[in-house]
């Protein structure tokens, strides 16, 4: 399935555009071949051991991945995944 990320400035940055095309069955795979095509971003998605990195959340047409099957959530056919910069503050 191809898909579509839709990266915060600081990882377009390093992906050189702030909309990537990848493709994959699952989640975890579409991150996967990201790392590959752009290595600068590998270890900025992902965290040690292949779970998300802590400090990103990830959105597959705005439902929050965390609620559905984290990185092994299916994917389909034009499907849009936005990755956020968590926030913390206080």
């Amino acid at each position: 399935m191809q898909v579509t990320f839709h990266l915060p400035k600081v990882l377009a940055s390093l992906a050189g555009s702030a909309q990537v095309q990848a493709r994959g069955a699952t989640l975890q795979e579409a991150v996967e071949e990201l790392t590959v095509r752009f290595p600068r971003l590998a270890g900025r998605l992902t965290g040690p051991t292949g779970e998300p990195h802590e400090y990103l959340l990830f959105y597959l047409n705005d439902e929050d991945i965390r609620f559905l099957e984290g990185f092994d959530t299916p994917l389909r056919d034009g499907d849009e995944i936005t990755v956020v910069s968590a926030v913390a503050g206080g």
